[in-house]
């Protein structure tokens, strides 16, 4: 039987087995409907360094599940990331098309000052 959300993260297994090779630190996005999440995760895979979602505060005012949304967190993680002295990532869609509210995440995350 087809399970969508186990081929997704059957996908996501490889690229981040990957990731864990280069050891590098790793922009892993996750989006639902209504809300995107994004994180900066240590080489080890063992500490957050950095975070934003449309849960906070200052975007929640704004609608929160659309493509303007995730450029909004994509800015907010780079500038997070960039106060955490990280500017070189690897990023994992979470097995996610690059397509929609993630290449959005992931474009407003470059022009802000992340490489990947």
């Amino acid at each position: 039987m087809f399970d969508k959300k186990a081929a997704r993260l059957r996908r996501a297994k490889k690229t981040r087995a990957h990731i864990r090779h280069l050891g590098v630190h790793r922009l892993t996005v996750n989006r639902t409907p209504k809300h995107i999440y994004a994180q900066i995760i240590s080489p080890s895979g063992g500490e957050v360094i950095a975070q934003a979602s449309t849960l906070d505060s200052s975007l929640r005012a704004n609608a929160t599940g659309n493509a303007d949304a995730a450029t909004s967190v994509g800015q907010l993680i780079a500038e997070r990331a960039k106060a955490a002295g990280i500017t070189k990532v690897a990023f994992d869609r979470s097995g996610f098309k690059y397509h929609g509210r993630v290449k959005a995440l992931a474009e407003a995350a470059r022009e802000n000052g992340l490489e990947f």
